[in-house]
């Protein structure tokens, strides 16, 4: 009986080890999809930008509610038909609507846009997630530029609107070039001296900037240390044109070094290797990303953390591909700027915070949550 008995159900061991083999070799079902996900195409690209673009719109008419007083969306969209159609006079929340909040929100959008933007293209340049558009002292040079401008009592003119800006850029320029001419005694430009050079040029014109303060009268120091922190105050449609159209430039020259900048994320060596010209390449980005970020500080004031939260979270949810982060960073960062510009003057209505003060409050904790539990992806 014993010879009759069948064998154990169990199969041998040699029996297992092709499918064991097998399962080494290929790849899960979540890797799998894992792998499809993180892959570029043109449908992702489409649906994710759609989102986000969805997304921005409908934080525009959330952010367009909320104010001193409530408007509903009903009267909102009545009254944005009204003002296309140019029937009939504006009675008074429709011209709140149309000459304060409505404007104040795009220029929050285009703000958020360009910070974002070049914060991906600086922590692309630069390798390095903590980069920020400020780093390289244009802001704290743009700042100047308006500091200077409201003690010779330029604030005090009819022509303050137009000539703050201009002089914030002026100072902007002349960070840039000092900059620059640093950078231009190498051969080649060296990322580290470029972020020492903006270290220090960003001490000297912060203590600038409070000398300057310092001997102001009171009045024009509390309003300018307002505006160091950032404060977005509604401006003119024809202005909001000027300056949607020179970001809106600055963005597309940003959008056409994409591919570049997904090379050179992996070091100078791999991208000369390729046979891209690394130097001229950071000298553009450079050059692009200072302007914009000084034609913003000369507008809205110093915003931080934008620039180096946005692009980082942006990263982690959609990828490292520049394709697609640049894009995305650019809508959230819009998207960001609009709604902690909404907290800031309505969370203590009738009165307004700078809206950097909001920036910071939300950037602060993330920046701490990358250098403490991301420290070794940073190293």
């Amino acid at each position: 009986m014993m010879r009759t008995s069948r064998p154990p159900s169990t199969p041998p061991a040699g029996m297992l080890a092709p499918s064991t083999e097998s399962s080494r070799t290929s790849p899960r079902p979540v890797d799998e999809q894992l792998f499809h996900q993180s892959t570029l195409t043109a449908a992702r690209w489409t649906k994710v930008i759609g989102l986000l673009l969805i997304t921005a719109i409908v934080s525009a008419f959330v952010c367009l509610q909320f104010g001193a007083a409530y408007i509903g969306l009903p009267q909102i969209f009545h009254v944005l038909f009204q003002g296309v159609a140019g029937s009939g006079e504006l009675d008074t929340t429709a011209t709140i609507l149309l000459h304060v909040r409505l404007p104040r929100v795009f220029l929050g959008f285009l703000i958020g846009c360009c910070l974002a933007s070049v914060g991906v293209a600086l922590q692309a340049l630069l390798r390095n997630p903590l980069a920020d558009p400020y780093l390289l002292g244009v802001s704290s040079g743009a700042a100047l530029g308006v500091s200077v401008a409201v003690l010779a009592g330029v604030g005090t003119t009819m022509l303050a609107a137009s000539v703050l800006p201009i002089c914030g850029f002026l100072g902007s320029l002349a960070a840039l070039l000092v900059i620059y001419r640093l950078a231009a005694s190498y051969d080649r430009l060296p990322v580290h001296s470029l972020l020492l050079a903006g270290v220090i040029l960003n001490a000297i014109f912060s203590a600038l900037i409070m000398f300057v303060t310092s001997i102001m009268d009171p009045n024009r120091s509390f309003g300018m240390m307002t505006w160091l922190m950032g404060s977005l105050t509604a401006p003119t449609y024809p202005g909001l044109l000027v300056f949607s159209l020179y970001l809106v430039v600055g963005l597309t020259l940003l959008l056409r070094q994409v591919r570049v900048l997904n090379i050179m994320a992996f070091g100078e060596e791999s991208a000369r290797s390729l046979g891209i010209d690394t130097e001229r390449t950071k000298k553009y980005i450079f050059l692009v990303s200072a302007l914009m970020t000084g034609a913003v500080v000369s507008v809205s004031g110093m915003i931080g953390f934008i620039g180096m939260v946005v692009p980082h979270a942006v990263r982690l949810i959609f990828g490292a591909d520049h394709r697609l982060l640049l894009p995305a960073a650019a809508l959230v960062g819009g998207a960001f700027l609009m709604i902690a510009d909404t907290f800031a003057r309505t969370f203590v209505s009738p009165s307004e915070l700078p809206v950097g003060i909001m920036t910071a409050l939300a950037g602060g904790p993330f920046f701490i949550y990358l250098l403490v539990w991301r420290k070794d992806q940073m190293s």
